[in-house]
């Protein structure tokens, strides 16, 4: 079973449809809007399906509540920014290379990470929150199942190897055609 969708709220529904349609390469599918509880409030929400029929949808809010608001979904919560985050699968390495270069296109700076299962790619959207495409190189074993849950309830940290961080600066692809890492 999977999802219906997954709704968030936004501040610009312009520039929220401009990232998601030209860097994140999501199809724009259906916009409705509708009447708020507060006085005189409405709201816009637009679904994007993300390429696999699976929909992400934004609310942009029009009444007092959304006035001052930090849309950004970790900083409102005094997180770190990567904490809650929207994760896409990539289908190929060659599929992730492809988000990569849409997303320095338009003008995103990308933060690359070599996981254990394989390669990550980061991102903000307008609003401050940080999405992410996968490439899972190396599927879950039946074994790795069993053990979730010892792991998920083990007294004490269990650490797992992060190998490579990357920066590729959308103002600068120096850093992504020599192959440099570290801050860019």
């Amino acid at each position: 079973m999977g999802y219906a969708h997954i709704g968030i709220a936004t501040g610009d529904l312009t520039a929220t449809h401009r990232f998601y349609t030209e860097a994140m390469g999501f199809e724009l599918v259906h916009v409705e809007g509708a009447d708020t509880d507060a006085p005189g409030g409405w709201l816009r929400h637009a679904f994007y399906d993300t390429g696999d029929g699976t929909l992400l949808a934004f609310q942009e809010l029009h009444d007092d509540r959304a006035e001052g608001v930090d849309f950004a979904i970790s900083r409102g919560l005094g997180l770190p920014s990567w904490v809650n985050h929207l994760a896409f699968r990539a289908a190929s390495l060659d599929a992730l290379h492809a988000a990569r270069d849409r997303l320095l296109r338009f003008g995103c700076d990308v933060v690359g990470m070599a996981h254990a299962r394989g390669p990550s790619i980061y991102a903000e959207d307008p609003n401050g929150n940080v999405v992410e495409w996968s490439y899972t190189a190396i599927p879950f074993t039946d074994a790795e199942r069993r053990q979730a849950a010892a792991r998920l309830c083990a007294p004490d940290l269990i650490r797992d190897a992060v190998t490579e961080m990357e920066f590729f600066l959308a103002a600068d692809d120096s850093a992504r055609e020599s192959g440099q890492t570290g801050e860019g």
